[in-house]
């Protein structure tokens, strides 16, 4: 136990001589060795005292007895180099004893370090977690020529008085292992009382240095959340050897909070033969270092880190680019582009040829292995670039001083020259050795131009953020250009934030693979699945100021537990690129080439709906001035709307089935219908509620619900209401024609005597069965891409679509090639972009109030009371903002409806033209001099804002307190939009004046 307290002599003496008593009786060492053997291991390995006190004698005997032998073994041998090796695993403690030599990694042998971090530490939660103790002998060994000295590592069982603290519990006393709490000194608990209040109230790791009175050494103590850096323990190991460090001791403590604290007591290596600097140099660059050791603990290139070939930010580099050669590098090329050319894309036999090339080009072209493969062919131009990458965003925070000692990366730039962009590709093209050893080092240099900031040398982060702009992404992959680019790496996920607008918003969804080939299929289409979905948000946006954004976060495959580990990391590590630093330390200045204040809006997706209120909570914490518009979803308790709880996205989607009925003289209550996404989502089960038609189908995550004589409403209704899956609907209200697949269903009988061998294979391609006939399909969820070009003539018959009537509420379901073999089929189809965009309306409003309002009108306003007591404006602003999403949603709806009649185009393409038609007049507008026009202005601005807002604080309040830049996009996007409704997308040269015109007559 670190510094026990005094009192342990009288406990180790005695046992000490029970063990000699012992090793008498045994026999096996000489006599004349034994008191010798014994006094050696008591006294010379730096043991602590509490293995003395907590180890029976038998077993210490039997250590000392198992060391005896290695020796004997070990001078029989001719090379007469001591190896010992002891391993003990018992419930309640594990010994690992080997020969190690000071300064060194070990990269084979047993690996105890890495042993400890896979089977205790990274495991360690709050209720199961464990302690670790580890001592370096203090001579060496005699006998081992290579300096070998001996060290044991002793891990034991946590247990905690309090197990289950409060959320802001940050008392030593209360949170405290009780084994530490007994033994530790007053000394000791004052320091970890420090780090861990710190620790509680920080995302990131707590890096501390603490001096030892009397001693050369230095100990070093870091913080951090369980969980959160797999791999660290033996990581740590490696950083400090790698600057010519060794340690005495280390301890890992636990604490029933789930914070980890590490104490490692650190020293020079006794006889070193390379020139090292002076340990407070050496433990700077490693306190430097310990972030982004924390953020991947073991990178791609870890190995050249053990080896000392690489630097441990050269390692991190190299994996930071190695992701994201991986994302763009697999691009089609210009023999993709020459086909196309020839290829017409409305010919469904071409579209299909194409879409076949690309998703071939895209896999095979090159692979995460074959990648990695060629980067770890030249750690010598890794260096080079790195220096390049660190000239460019290395920021000495103190001047000349930087701390009064430089780090190392400050010396190098200083010593080192650092080539150009230019030099860099003519170096690449001298050194590689293939075509495809320079495609891919390349890249690099693409990565080095494009990184506008980054938080690499931010002193305390959880997770590698760069923004990146994106004009390196080719045209012909990405017609539509993107504003704003994020990438996010961390040992536990990787991600991007896309934006197509400055001004934009979007969910953030996380991405769960079910095995290693559905991970590396996710990986390979995370970035495609990222700006398609962007995208769509961004048509879909074309009625609020907000562009459109997305967030993807895919988990690696072997972390599928960590989702809410690496949301929050995924959030502060962009955090860091948005707000300025306000700890000196903590949050240090960042080169920003990019120069300007930059906003994200978020909300919820897949797997993420829980984890809002935190990082709205967590934006507030850090001083974001815009905490209260950062996520929508949130909860009433915060000022959110709940989309599912007012049915938002639902009410879009309803006006557009409205409105086919309408236009087509249809009853609703006849319309078979069926729909994807069951009463269990947000979406589903609103649809359910809202709706009357007679369902024939329902699939969602469970499996398939199908009647052709329609399913029982009220049973439906109770489901939708329940927020449950069709695997509860009582199948005793099915006809006899009806059927419930679960999807773990294997070789369950149809009643049509069909055998179904598989109910997850049933599941996902029900939608495209013949059987399956309906008048109207909602996909109300699913995965995208769930109908494309390869399986949409399984829904053509003999010419004709077997479904006359489509409307998309699940984002990206329908691929746009399919959409339109749909409809030349003779199907009506609204897209996604189109009829599921009440979701954003209802965001874009609730920003809108959390800008216009002052904290503390937000909170009388906007925020549901702790005893359920909703304010009467919430009340009545979740009305207007539901009447505002069914009027733009019927807005939209007639012009798409007029259009098709006017030109005859697909829906789905009218839909598209009107999205960019809306866009391109409202940044054409946003240009011109009307927003100075303060009379024009207000007038259109007294339109846009939601009527209670202006009643409630007014327009002079509005206009002081919400950005400027937001007004602008309200003020354009209204006009753009309401235009375009009226006119059409491809209106005279007299329209808008004929609009303006009839605006300004209303100026008073």
């Amino acid at each position: 136990m670190e510094e026990a307290e005094p009192g342990t002599d009288r406990t180790k003496t005695s046992s000490s001589v029970s063990v000699v008593e012992e090793l008498f009786q045994v026999g096996f060492i000489p006599q004349d060795f034994v008191e010798s053997e014994a006094a050696w291991f008591y006294n010379h390995l730096g043991i602590d005292d509490m293995y003395f006190a907590t180890e029976s004698i038998s077993v210490i005997t039997r250590h000392i007895l198992s060391l005896y032998a290695a020796k004997v073994a070990a001078y029989s041998r001719d090379e007469k180099r001591l190896e010992i090796r002891l391993e003990k695993e018992n419930p309640d403690h594990t010994i690992y004893i080997d020969t190690s030599k000071p300064g060194i990694s070990v990269v084979d042998g047993p690996r105890f370090e890495q042993r400890i971090d896979k089977k205790y530490l990274d495991v360690s939660v709050y209720n199961k977690s464990f302690r670790v103790e580890t001592f370096r002998s203090g001579g060496f060994l005699e006998g081992s020529g290579e300096g070998q000295q001996l060290r044991c590592y002793f891990i034991y069982p946590c247990h905690f008085g309090t197990p289950n603290p409060g959320p802001e519990e940050r008392r030593l006393e209360v949170l405290g292992e009780s084994t530490f709490l007994q033994k530790a000194t007053e000394n000791t608990k004052e320091i970890y009382q420090r780090v861990l209040g710190h620790a509680v109230g920080r995302s990131g790791p707590v890096i501390e240095l603490f001096e030892i009175d009397g001693s050369t050494e230095k100990r070093l103590v870091v913080a951090y959340r369980q969980g959160t850096a797999i791999g660290f323990f033996s990581a740590l190991s490696d950083l400090y050897h790698y600057y010519g460090l060794t340690s005495s001791r280390k301890y890992v403590e636990q604490f029933s909070n789930g914070i980890t604290i590490m104490s490692l007591y650190l020293h020079p290596l006794p006889s070193d033969p390379i020139p090292r600097p002076a340990i407070e140099a050496s433990l700077h660059q490693i306190m430097k270092e310990v972030s982004l050791l924390y953020c991947i603990p073991q990178n791609k290139f870890h190995a050249f880190f053990e080896s000392g070939a690489l630097n441990l930010q050269e390692t991190i580099y190299a994996h930071c680019v190695w992701v994201f050669v991986g994302h763009f590098l697999n691009r089609l090329g210009s023999e993709y582009a020459s086909l196309a050319s020839f290829l017409d894309p409305s010919v469904s036999v071409h579209a299909e040829i194409l879409s076949k090339i690309k998703r071939r080009l895209r896999n095979e072209t090159f692979t995460a292995e074959y990648i990695l493969e060629i980067i770890s062919k030249y750690p010598g131009l890794i260096r080079t670039l790195y220096l390049s990458f660190a000239n460019t965003h290395y920021v000495q925070t103190r001047g000349e001083l930087d701390d009064f000692i430089p780090t190392l990366s400050a010396k190098r730039l200083q010593v080192e020259r650092i080539l150009g962009d230019a030099e860099l590709r003519h170096l690449i093209t001298k050194t590689a050795a293939s075509e495809h050893d320079k495609i891919v080092l390349t890249a690099f240099c693409v990565f080095n131009t494009n990184v506008l900031k980054t938080n690499f040398y931010t002193p305390t982060k959880v997770a590698l953020s760069f923004r990146l702009n994106p004009t390196f992404l080719p045209d012909l992959e990405y017609p539509e250009p993107l504003f704003g680019m994020f990438l996010v790496i961390s040992s536990e996920f990787r991600g991007f934030h896309l934006r197509f607008r400055d001004i934009a918003r979007g969910g953030i969804r996380i991405v769960k693979s079910r095995n290693p080939e559905a991970y590396s299929i996710n990986a390979r289409s995370l970035f495609d699945e990222n700006y398609s979905l962007a995208n769509t948000q961004q048509r879909k946006n074309k009625d609020i100021p907000e562009g459109g954004s997305k967030g993807v976060i895919l988990l690696d495959v072997q972390h599928q537990d960590k989702a809410r580990h690496a949301f929050e990391k995924y959030i502060d590590s962009i955090m860091d690129l948005l707000l300025p630093p306000t700890s000196p330390g903590i949050k240090d200045p960042i080169v920003d080439l990019y120069g300007k204040e930059e906003i994200l809006f978020m909300g919820p997706d897949e797997n993420t709906a829980d984890l809002v209120d935190w990082a709205t909570e967590h934006a507030r914490n850090r001083g974001a001035s815009w905490w209260k518009s950062f996520f929508t979803g949130k909860s009433p308790k915060l000022g959110g709307i709940p989309h599912d709880a007012h049915g938002m996205t639902t009410l879009s989607v309803r006006e557009y089935v409205l409105g086919i009925y309408r236009k087509l003289h249809l009853d609703s209550t006849q319309i078979r219908k069926m729909q994807t996404g069951g009463p269990d989502g947000d979406l589903g089960s609103n649809e359910i509620l809202l709706s009357n038609e007679r369902y024939t189908s329902i699939i969602d995550g469970s499996g398939v619900l199908a009647d052709p004589n329609g399913l029982d409403r009220q049973e439906l209704v109770r489901l939708a209401k329940k927020r449950v899956m069709i695997s509860e609907y009582d199948t005793s209200l099915l006809s006899k024609s009806g059927y419930r697949i679960l999807v773990d269903d294997i070789d369950a009988s149809l009643p049509t005597g069909e055998v179904v061998s598989n109910g997850m294979t049933f599941r996902n391609t029900f939608h495209l069965r013949t059987e399956a006939i309906c008048d109207l399909f909602v996909p109300c969820g699913g995965r995208p891409a769930a109908i494309d070009l390869s399986n949409v003539r399984q829904l053509i018959c003999e010419g004709k679509s077997v479904i006359p009537y489509i409307v998309e509420g699940a984002n990206l379901f329908i691929t746009q090639d399919a959409k339109l073999a749909l409809e030349r089929a003779g199907a009506i189809i609204f897209k996604d972009a189109s009829a599921n965009k009440g979701g954003v309306t209802s965001s874009s409003l609730e920003v809108l109030a959390s800008l216009s309002f002052d904290d503390k009108e937000y909170i009388e306003n906007m925020c549901v009371k702790q005893n359920g007591d909703i304010p009467t404006f919430y009340k009545h602003y979740v009305e207007e903002v539901q009447e505002t999403i069914k009027r733009n949603a019927r807005l939209e709806f007639e012009a798409i409806w007029r259009e098709h009649q006017q030109t005859g185009l697909p829906h789905c393409e009218i839909s598209d033209t009107l999205s960019k038609a809306i866009t391109k007049l409202d940044e054409e507008l946003q240009k011109t001099g009307l927003w100075n026009k303060i009379a024009f202005r207000n007038l259109i601005l007294m339109d846009a804002l939601p009527k209670l807002l202006l009643e409630k604080i007014g327009m002079d309040l509005i206009l002081k307190r919400v950005p400027e830049s937001y007004l602008r996009a309200i003020f354009g996007s209204y006009l753009a939009s309401r235009f375009v409704y009226e006119y059409g997308s491809s209106p005279s040269q007299f329209a808008f004046y004929d609009f303006m015109s009839k605006r300004s007559n209303n100026i008073i």
